[in-house]
């Protein structure tokens, strides 16, 4: 695993933080149900891949199904938690 900058905002010594999510592995053929957590700083570790994670942006929860690029990032980078804004234009006749 390559060190990225979503893992320096931590101490090397305290190592990467680390959340106890309630994960059930399915059964081959089966789905498993997406594990809702609002930790959106823990890490993502390698045996997340594949599973899907409802991740809260502090209204809802987002769906974010977890690749294998996604090893040693956060939960919450792929929870966005502000809007696009767009200016509207209003037609003046």
């Amino acid at each position: 695993m390559k060190p990225t900058t979503a893992l320096f905002a931590r101490s090397l010594w305290k190592g990467p933080h680390i959340v106890p999510l309630p994960i059930i592995r399915p059964k081959a053929g089966e789905r498993s149900p997406p594990v809702k957590t609002q930790a959106r700083s823990a890490t993502i570790l390698p045996n997340f891949v594949g599973l899907i994670f409802q991740v809260h942006n502090g209204k809802t929860y987002n769906d974010v199904r977890i690749t294998e690029d996604m090893v040693g990032h956060k939960l919450g980078e792929f929870a966005a938690t502000r809007k696009r804004f767009t200016y509207k234009q209003t037609k003046n006749k």
